[in-house]
């Protein structure tokens, strides 16, 4: 089953939202409006919550999941995807903040706490350590992921034509099939 309760919470899905029949949403996840989530990608909220903003694609084979509420850290590590992000395939996000207008690298890894900004793109394999903060603005790459250089203007407007692209996609799976077929 693709979307699972976890105890008392429910997955919540907003208008035009597509899972894919693969991926498991499950517990405390919030997914925005026109936003989907592809092939065997898993959104684990069971002991903290995740949210992903509008128009925010989650590719195949990502996983996301949180760090729990604790004594000594009262709010966890919620993962926060903000709009118009990509997480490209196989990329491990664990309790941290992606901000809006955002590409996430195909096998990338961001860790708890780290905070990546709006508009930046992290290339495909980095690591983004724990409590790190990527600045807007900046493509960042390696492991560990280090600014390499401003992004050009080209790069910035790619960032939210990517997400648009995804909901193009999305949209043609939620359609009904064509007559005869």
């Amino acid at each position: 089953m693709p979307i699972a309760p976890y105890l008392d919470t429910q997955p919540t899905l907003d208008t035009g939202v597509f899972v894919h029949d693969s991926a498991q949403v499950i517990g405390d996840v919030t997914l925005g409006r026109d936003s989907s989530v592809w092939c065997n990608a898993v959104l684990r909220g069971d002991v903290n919550r995740i949210t992903v903003g509008m128009c925010s694609n989650v590719q195949d084979l990502t996983m996301g999941h949180v760090s729990h509420r604790n004594a000594s850290k009262p709010e966890g590590s919620p993962l926060v995807i903000g709009d118009y992000v990509t997480i490209g395939h196989s990329v491990i996000l664990h309790g941290c903040r992606i901000g809006n207008e955002c590409l996430i690298g195909m096998g990338s890894i961001v860790m708890d706490d780290a905070v990546i900004e709006d508009r930046v793109m992290l290339g495909a394999g980095s690591l983004v350590s724990p409590g790190k903060v990527l600045e807007s603005g900046y493509l960042y790459i390696g492991r560990p992921a280090v600014r390499q250089r401003a992004l050009t203007e080209a790069e910035i407007a790619y960032l939210k034509y990517s997400a648009e692209h995804y909901v193009r996609v999305k949209n043609n799976y939620l359609a009904p099939p064509a007559p005869g077929l």
